[in-house]
């Protein structure tokens, strides 16, 4: 019995040594076929872009294409649940942005972005900025403060939809300044800024990237941007906070997630291949261009801010008494 249990012993051990070496071989292995990029977003926005932009330097420092697939809709919560969904092979990503950290907008969704997704890397850092259609008598975000308690309720603010970012960096303006200003939801940042622009609302957060332009030519006055330091494409535009509402910060952010069961090996290969993209000098020029600041941690990065970013979201949610959908 004694050789028997010996013999069933070393057999078993073979066998996990076996497998032990098949699954380095494999993750060494990997990508040995193209990557999948899922964008919750309409190509051509500022995530699609930036997610067009890490793909392709992407592609040369994994060794394999990397392909981007737009799939919009309910806040980009359908590509995150494809995602979830996917197999834990790194093969399908999620390039989201801050809305991910929203679950608490929905009243049931299929998955959990906590437990049913993993953090990758964060690719950049992106903060919205504060515009006014040029006849308001607002050359300042006190300006704005002070027309808005004077006229509670009269002005309007339009964003690119009920749940999206540019909504809950409003909604978090209107709470931190106890002020009234009515909300005009929009389908997309392109036409929220539109709508400022020829003055059917009045004020709109919007990406810096898709209202650069418009600012430059005087189509849109900017009064701060939304994160805790001046942004390098708007350096003559203050922060919201040094502007008059201390500690207010809503920066706008992409990163990368794969299914929660990813090996640890494959997400340490992607994280490393982000970080030595982003590195790039010609891709920070994309970047930066765009008004992104390129990241510069991978997982170790991410994971700890998708944590602090859900969390604080979910109380502005609460307090703005923004209604699950």
């Amino acid at each position: 019995m004694a050789i028997a249990r010996a013999k069933a012993t070393t057999l078993l051990l073979a066998l996990s040594a076996g497998f032990l070496l098949s699954g380095t071989g494999r993750a060494q292995q990997y990508p040995a076929h193209p990557i999948r990029m899922v964008v919750g977003f309409a190509a051509g926005g500022a995530t699609d872009i930036s997610a067009r932009v890490l793909a392709q330097k992407l592609s040369e420092t994994v060794g394999q294409q990397v392909v981007v697939e737009n799939r919009p809709g309910a806040a980009s919560m359908l590509a995150a649940e494809a995602v979830a969904r996917s197999a834990p092979d790194g093969y399908t990503l999620l390039f989201a942005n801050a809305t991910i950290s929203m679950p608490s907008l929905f009243a049931r969704l299929p998955f959990d972005v906590r437990k049913d997704l993993r953090a990758v890397s964060l690719a950049g850092y992106g903060p919205l900025v504060l515009t006014v259609h040029p006849s308001l008598p607002a050359k300042s975000v006190k300006d704005l403060v002070a027309l808005a308690k004077r006229h509670p309720g009269e002005l309007n603010y339009a964003s690119a939809g009920q749940g999206s970012f540019t909504h809950l960096a409003m909604a978090l303006f209107v709470i931190m300044t106890d002020t009234n200003i009515v909300h005009v939801p929009y389908k997309g940042g392109g036409p929220s800024a539109i709508a400022t622009m020829i003055g059917e609302t009045q004020i709109t957060f919007s990406s810096v990237g898709s209202s650069l332009s418009q600012i430059k030519l005087g189509k849109l006055r900017a009064l701060g941007v939304s994160g805790l330091k001046r942004n390098v494409a708007l350096p003559d535009v203050p922060t919201v906070s040094e502007a008059g509402v201390a500690g207010y910060d809503a920066m706008s952010w992409y990163g990368m997630l794969v299914p929660s069961g990813t090996p640890q090996a494959v997400v340490a290969k992607l994280s490393e291949g982000s970080m030595k993209a982003l590195s790039d000098a010609q891709l920070k020029e994309r970047l930066l261009r765009q008004g992104i600041e390129p990241a510069t941690g991978g997982v170790d990065e991410f994971a700890p801010h998708l944590k602090r970013e859900i969390e604080k979201w979910a109380k502005v949610i609460k307090a703005a008494g923004i209604p699950p959908q």
